[in-house]
């Protein structure tokens, strides 16, 4: 990602030179109309003949063309450092970008009639869930792949309710969040209370007009009396203060734009949630992560054919280096032997010693001695079979 900062950067200065010089050209063009301008009246006023000039007006006629030429040669030369700018944007690509990415990429991976498409199936699902609907029925025609409409009526209304969200109209959420309000539920979710309270408030942003269907409304919070009494608790207590506005008083914070950008993404998450899909698109994640990745398995495959380290990386469907993509690409536990710093795996799991340290199994069968296992970490020594498997 630093590489496109810099290129951004770069970019961001030829954008403030073209407004820059936007605005010279028309300061000194405007300045030469009035300065022209003045000089025809003076010639129209004096009463002159043509071809009658005086010293003072050929003077003023020499500077009057002296300027000019002088505000064209500025402009040139501001012209001209654009151009310069415009040329180091393309060198920042080049610097910061390597075209051939071959060397770090399986060859012919995407060959295979199957894997185009689970591809093709990908970009769909992904164009489906940003609400590009046409573009993913044009994918579809193009490509040849059938999508079930199963797949495609969820995303549909999904994207329905979304846009509703974004206009600050809760009604189609809150229908949704009823009709699934057992198996949200389930899942612990707080969609539908989150739905009534932004509702709630939207009544009290409305003021004493709206006191009564306010009250009226509050009704809806009984379900969820227990789970969340402190918070209706807050919601009726502003009722206090309709008379003098909701902003004008301590639970001003009610009313802040943030709650619809937040029911969004709770929204978003929950009905993912039920449909047993990621909250972001896979093609998404995949391409940002190949983004972090790519950068760094260049710069290791560079100094491999530096360092002439032949056979240290030789499959290009494995990493020869851990590539840490952040915390948001955590999808499950993975535990490293600290001894023989491997990754544990099903046939080589992660084994809890009675001392409450934990190593591998092939690490735990090294440091078997005579039939004894003393911990790497503490004096303590102990018989190997009463290590036990950990799942993470």
């Amino acid at each position: 990602m630093e590489q496109c900062a810099c290129v951004e950067r770069e970019l961001d200065k030829v954008l403030y030179r073209f407004v820059m010089y936007g605005h010279l050209s028309e300061e000194s063009l405007d300045e030469l109309l009035r300065y022209v301008s003045e000089v025809r009246r003076h010639l129209a006023s004096s009463g002159l003949k043509d071809g009658d000039l005086t010293g003072i007006v050929y003077s003023s006629m020499s500077q009057c063309c002296k300027n000019i030429k002088e505000s064209l040669q500025r402009l040139a030369s501001s012209h001209k450092d654009i151009h310069g700018s415009v040329s180091k944007v393309g060198k920042a690509i080049d610097r910061n970008f390597d075209a051939e990415i071959s060397a770090v990429v399986a060859d012919n991976v995407w060959e295979l009639q199957e894997r185009q498409k689970y591809l093709s199936e990908t970009i769909v699902e992904h164009l489906y869930r940003q609400g590009m609907l046409n573009v993913a029925e044009d994918l579809c025609k193009e490509s040849g792949v059938a999508i079930d409409i199963s797949m495609k009526q969820p995303f549909l209304e999904l994207n329905r309710i979304l846009e509703a969200l974004k206009m600050r109209d809760l009604h189609p959420a809150l229908e949704w969040a009823i009709t699934n309000r057992q198996r949200l539920l389930d899942h612990n979710s707080t969609l539908e209370f989150r739905l009534h309270r932004l509702y709630f408030i939207s009544l009290l942003s409305g003021g004493m007009k709206n006191q009564a269907e306010a009250l009226q409304y509050a009704r809806h919070f009984q379900p969820f009396a227990t789970q969340h009494q402190r918070d209706i608790q807050i919601l009726m207590g502003s009722l206090v203060y309709l008379r003098i506005g909701i902003e004008n008083s301590p639970y001003r914070h009610l009313l802040e734009n943030t709650n619809w950008s937040d029911i969004c993404t709770i929204f978003t998450r929950d009905a993912c949630a039920l449909l047993g899909l990621s909250v972001e698109s896979p093609l998404s994640v995949s391409f940002s992560s190949g983004c972090m990745a790519l950068p760094v398995l260049m710069n290791i495959r560079q100094v491999i054919e530096q360092r002439q380290c032949t056979g240290v990386w030789s499959h290009k469907d494995e990493l020869p280096i851990e590539i840490d993509l952040g915390k948001k690409c955590w999808y499950h536990s993975v535990f490293s032997c600290p001894i023989l710093r491997q990754q544990t795996t099903e046939t080589n799991p992660p084994m809890k010693l009675i001392c409450g340290h934990v190593i591998s199994r092939d690490a735990l069968n090294k440091l078997i001695n005579t039939g004894k296992l003393k911990c790497p970490y503490c004096p303590m020594e102990q018989n190997p079979s009463d290590a036990k498997q950990i799942f993470f």
